[in-house]
């Protein structure tokens, strides 16, 4: 079955006022629009597109259909989003039982686990440019980046935590635990605001080494002031994604999307443990029991291409994958499908049959912006002039993948 699906935009503060509405092809509403959620979570259902104001979910439900282990949005940053990382699955199950136990209520501000689910993401960049903070760089290149800031009490409480000899990875590691516990917790507003300073005042040769990372420091700085966040956001991997180009948060790893707009799918889950640039609660022990501090290359993932203007996403994860159809107008593209999936239009007109069209099924015409959940089809063909992206379960014989650096500054792959 096809059931077309749309969903409100949520106005988070970080959102952008015109990347969604220039996608959809509309006028902007003059307030942050953030994300939409395609799917059947309840923290934001999306709604069946018939007048009826049911749920995606209610409508799964009365169908005898499950609930998606997926959820597919589109992200649309104007500024930081919050530091955050992710628990494992058993950390999740772990952490949910515990609040459940305790009686902290689900809808609490101060919850940390909404969910006994894991949130593994991926993000795939729709405009020129997606900047993200991801994971930790190696020590020595932060201890470069930190001798360029002015000089002060940040700086030498920087330099001295990171040290100055050469470490092995259990020492890096270890290292890297304590600043960011440290910053977390004992750096004050007075420290922050030197930082900031320091920041302001970075020059020499190693600050046009670092000249990205600087000018994203001290947007976040503007954004977020007196924030402690600031200094765990110095120990991060910057990456600039160009269309099309994606990358692969697992558990543990701190990360942070700055700007742009982009096609995100993770498990369904709503579990997000914070580490700084936000207003909301940060709890740093249980942050600290779930971050992963090993420092390596951005997690990219490589898109493998399956027939002409199909490329396909396939993170180290069971519970998703993601394709990406470009369509000229000419033959229409089939894509076989592992269980219930999404398809959501991206540009120009495109159109989804159930099962295909030449099998007699139905078929919904999609606009950007616009969605259709398709079940119990086993395949779908998707014709028109524009782009699609699909979302569905991923491989189960998916097992993680070791990364490797390419182009040197940091970056990595994951190649299916």
């Amino acid at each position: 079955m096809l059931i077309p699906i749309s969903n409100t935009p949520r106005d988070y503060s970080w959102g952008s006022v015109d990347l969604i509405a220039r996608l959809e092809g509309r006028a902007p509403t003059g307030k942050p629009e953030a994300e939409i959620w395609y799917g059947d979570h309840p923290g934001s259902p999306a709604v069946v597109a018939d007048g009826s104001g049911r749920t995606l979910g209610q409508a799964l439900a009365e169908a005898g259909e499950p609930p998606l282990p997926f959820l597919l949005k589109l992200l649309a940053a104007a500024s930081s989003l919050s530091i955050q990382a992710h628990p494992t699955l058993e950390q999740a199950r772990e952490g949910f039982a515990k609040e459940d136990d305790a009686g902290v209520p689900r809808d609490a501000p101060g919850r940390l686990y909404r969910d006994p689910n894991h949130k593994p993401e991926i993000i795939v960049a729709l405009s020129d440019e997606f900047r993200a903070l991801v994971g930790l760089r190696p020590v020595e290149d932060t201890r470069r980046l930190v001798a360029t800031l002015g000089e002060g009490p940040a700086r030498d409480a920087l330099s001295a935590r990171l040290g100055e000899a050469e470490q092995d990875a259990e020492a890096t590691a270890s290292t890297l635990r304590a600043v960011v516990e440290w910053a977390l917790t004992d750096a004050d507003a007075g420290l922050v605001a030197d930082l900031v300073r320091a920041l302001g005042a970075a020059d020499g040769e190693g600050a046009a080494e670092f000249a990205e990372e600087i000018e994203t420091l001290r947007g976040a700085a503007a954004d977020f002031p007196g924030d402690p966040g600031l200094f765990v956001a110095l120990l991060m991997n910057l990456v600039t994604l160009r269309p099309g180009q994606a990358l692969f948060a697992p558990a543990g790893v701190l990360h942070a999307y700055q700007s742009g707009l982009g096609v995100e799918l993770m498990a369904a889950s709503d579990n997000v443990l914070r580490g700084g640039l936000t207003p909301k609660h940060v709890d740093v022990p249980e942050l600290m029991r779930v971050v992963d501090v090993t420092t390596g290359p951005v997690p990219i993932v490589v898109p493998r291409e399956v027939a002409p203007g199909v490329r396909e996403y396939v993170p180290p994860v069971a519970d998703f994958a993601l394709t990406a159809v470009t369509l000229a107008g000419t033959a229409p593209v089939t894509i076989e499908l592992r269980g219930p999936a999404i398809v959501l239009a991206t540009a120009g007109s495109v159109s989804v049959g159930a099962g295909g069209r030449t099998s007699g099924g139905d078929s919904v015409d999609l606009a950007p912006g616009a969605a259709v959940y398709a079940g119990r089809e086993g395949r779908v063909e998707i014709s028109g002039e524009g782009a699609a992206f699909v979302a569905q379960p991923g491989r189960e014989e998916v097992r993680p993948r070791a990364r490797h650096a390419v182009r040197g500054a940091g970056e990595g792959s994951i190649t299916p």
